[in-house]
């Protein structure tokens, strides 16, 4: 069941979203339009995917798909040369180049960014050159199965997505604005909105169709993106501490919708932290639905807010601006529009009814997370972007015997506990020497 297939309504063809398409050489009559409903012959809320009765979200913050997934052998990721080590470089600014390196330890610096003038700086109008130069050398740093062994396991059993884009090139509450709404109302930092969004929020979407669900948080919720909705009682009814999902995966009582997030102070594997404890969470969630109750009903996607700073080679593609909104830019942003994706991000599905030994080259950014449930509850849109996204559901074969209805052996999550003194004595030398090539 994908996207491609659906009937819906079309964007207006007057409209400057439509325009926009246009001149970019789309057909603005084959785009579908905000409200539109992945089915129009059937009632919001109809239930078009029975076999999946739980979707389950894991967003991670701020790598991208070369630094996490890039040396695993899983879709389109590092170059490797001869010697088994990846041969892409960023130059440096004096004359010398940066070789992709392998992380001397598990923690990180603070010497990269993700806001939108250094993620423009860093896309170098479509090179993928300024990784480098617009923040420092770290950028060209990977981590292996070493370093997040799980998280590595996980992603060599289960499918993963290697042309899933954030959604918006910047910042971390942009991106997830566009989970929960499908746009950032034309914000690109991480400052709060004036206004909510016109069509509201999925989860308003949820509580309008009796769709049950929960925002299980450790210390910030993203439903907090947008700041006056945590005092909404019926929004604020959905929040929940995350032990609670631990004990309802557990009990078999997890809602037909969960996102689960992790501490943004420790375990979001944001630099400057050590991703051991990411990968530890990440195996907690995954572990805690795989051995519970309602594994045979269940779909996780997990995946990343942005890239971080981090290097890809991938160049984000244009994209369908969600909405009329232009972007917030002040002195010394450089021009850019909500037409174009941001950088690849790690992404793929856990479920009993995952594609065996599958990568899927679809394109997808997080709004493609609203298009799965939006086809799953046969729901109406809530912009422009999340109506002509593609779901996540040809990551499943749902028409056999569940492969992973027995759940597959996946590796140990990492323990810092055994490996914690980066914290401690810092993250090594950023770049190594070998990773210099000089003038």
């Amino acid at each position: 069941m994908g996207a491609a297939a659906l009937v819906g309504a079309t964007a207006g063809p007057g409209s400057a979203v439509a325009a926009r398409a246009a001149r970019a050489g789309r057909n603005p009559r084959l785009r579908r339009a905000p409200g539109t409903r992945p089915r129009t012959d059937l009632a919001a809320g109809t239930d078009q995917v029975p076999p999946i009765q739980h979707i389950v979200v894991v967003m991670m913050e701020n790598h991208s798909f070369d630094n996490i997934l890039g040396v695993t052998g899983r879709g389109d990721g590092l170059t490797l040369g001869s010697d088994g080590l990846p041969t892409n470089t960023n130059p440096d600014g004096t004359g010398s180049l940066i070789r992709s390196f392998p992380m001397p330890t598990e923690c990180q610096n603070n010497g990269i960014g993700n806001d939108w003038k250094v993620a423009h700086e860093a896309f170098d109008g479509g090179t993928n050159q300024g990784f480098v130069t617009s923040t420092s050398a770290e950028a060209m740093g990977y981590l292996t199965h070493r370093d997040l062994p799980f998280t590595v396991s996980m992603a060599k059993r289960f499918p993963v997505a290697d042309r899933y884009f954030c959604s918006v090139m910047a910042q971390t509450d942009p991106n997830r604005r566009y989970l929960i709404a499908g746009t950032s109302l034309g914000l690109i930092d991480d400052s709060f909105p004036t206004a909510l969004p016109p069509n509201g929020v999925i989860f308003e979407s949820f509580n309008d169709h009796g769709i049950t669900w929960k925002d299980y948080y450790s210390n910030l919720p993203t439903l907090g993106v947008f700041l006056p909705l945590l005092s909404d009682p019926a929004l604020a009814r959905g929040l929940a501490p995350v032990d609670q999902f631990y004990a309802d995966a557990a009990s078999g009582n997890l809602p037909s919708f969960s996102l689960v997030e992790p501490n943004y102070t420790t375990q979001s594997e944001e630099n400057p932290q050590d991703v051991q404890f990411g990968d530890q969470f990440l195996g907690q969630v995954v572990n805690a639905v795989m051995s519970g109750p309602d594994w045979p009903s269940t779909m996780l996607i997990w995946t990343y807010d942005e890239h971080g700073g981090y290097y890809d080679h991938v160049p984000p593609p244009p994209a369908i601006p969600p909405d009329d909104v232009p972007p917030a830019l002040v002195a010394g942003d450089p021009p850019g529009g909500f037409d174009r994706y941001g950088f690849r991000v790690p992404a793929g599905v856990v479920s009993p009814y995952a594609r065996r030994d599958f990568v899927s080259h679809t394109v997808y950014d997080h709004t493609s997370i609203l298009k799965t449930v939006e086809v799953k509850w046969n729901l109406p849109a809530l912009t422009h972007r999340d109506a002509n996204a593609n779901d996540l559901f040809d990551m499943l074969d749902l028409t056999r015997r569940p492969a992973f209805l027995r759940p597959p052996h996946l590796h140990a999550a990492a323990n810092p506990l055994t490996r914690d003194g980066c914290l401690t004595t810092g993250p090594g030398v950023i770049p190594p020497p070998s990773a210099i090539i000089p003038a």
